[in-house]
C-alpha cells in the first residue's frame, strides 16, 4: 500500500529552502573569496561568485520550472542570487507545486483537489489514476 506525502508546512519549506540556499551559493561565496585571496582582484572574486550562482542556477532551474538555459541569467551579479532563492523556494516543495507549470509540462502534471486544493504533481500518476496500456496479448505481428 502507498502512502501519500502531504505538502511541507511553512517551516519545513523555509528550512529545506534556507539549506538549498546555502549549499547552492556559499561553496560559491568561499571560493571567490579564495580567489580574491589569491590573485588580490576583486573583479575576479565577482565572476567566480557570479559563475557559481550562474551552475546553481543551471542545476536548480529544470527542478523550478525554469530552463536551464536560465542559468546564463543566475550569472547575473545581485539577479542570480534572486534567482536562487526563487529556485530553491520552489523546490522546496516538490513534489507538490503552488505555481501554475508551463506548457510544456502540462502534459505530465495534474491539479490536484480536496485537502491539497491549489497544488499540483508534475510525478507520475498513482497506479490507481493511470490507465493500463498493456496490450492483452504478448507480441502482435505487424
Amino acid at each position: 500500500m502507498e502512502r501519500e506525502a502531504t505538502p511541507r508546512g511553512l517551516v519545513g519549506r523555509s528550512v529545506v529552502a534556507v539549506g538549498l540556499f546555502a549549499v547552492a551559493i556559499v561553496p560559491g561565496w568561499t571560493l571567490g573569496d579564495l580567489t580574491e585571496a589569491w590573485t588580490g582582484n576583486g573583479l575576479l572574486d565577482w565572476l567566480v561568485t557570479c559563475a557559481w550562482s550562474g551552475l546553481a542556477v543551471r542545476v536548480l532551474a529544470p527542478w523550478g520550472s525554469y530552463r536551464a538555459r536560465d542559468g546564463w541569467l543566475g550569472a547575473i551579479p545581485l539577479y542570480g542570487w534572486y534567482l536562487v532563492c526563487v529556485l530553491c523556494w520552489r523546490v522546496a516543495l516538490l513534489p507538490y507545486r503552488d505555481w501554475e507549470p508551463r506548457e510544456d509540462e502540462l502534459c505530465r502534471a495534474r491539479w490536484l483537489t480536496g485537502d491539497q486544493l491549489g497544488l499540483w504533481r508534475s510525478d507520475r500518476a498513482p497506479r490507481s489514476l493511470r490507465a493500463e496500456t498493456r496490450p492483452a496479448v504478448g507480441h502482435r505481428p505487424r
